[in-house]
């Protein structure tokens, strides 16, 4: 797999962030990158949720009626 292309962009952010940062030696771009990463897994995974609570919904009120395929050989 190749490596995404990098874009330069500009940033608004607290001067005492970028201070510490530094000063701990952070990259900067790796962080911003990561937090994006998570934030977008996390909107996504919430959109995913919303887009199939129907279904969810139905499902988990079968299971709750009938129980699953392999109730009677569970030993837990």
């Amino acid at each position: 797999m190749r490596p995404a292309s990098k874009v330069a962009t500009s940033l608004s952010v607290r001067a005492d962030l970028i201070r510490d940062a530094k000063a701990l030696g952070l990259n900067l771009s790796e962080v911003f990158e990561h937090a994006v990463s998570d934030a977008l897994r996390q909107q996504r995974r919430k959109q995913w949720r919303e887009e199939n609570r129907d279904a969810i919904d139905r499902y988990n009120a079968k299971v709750a009626r009938k129980g699953t395929f392999s109730d009677a050989w569970r030993k837990f």
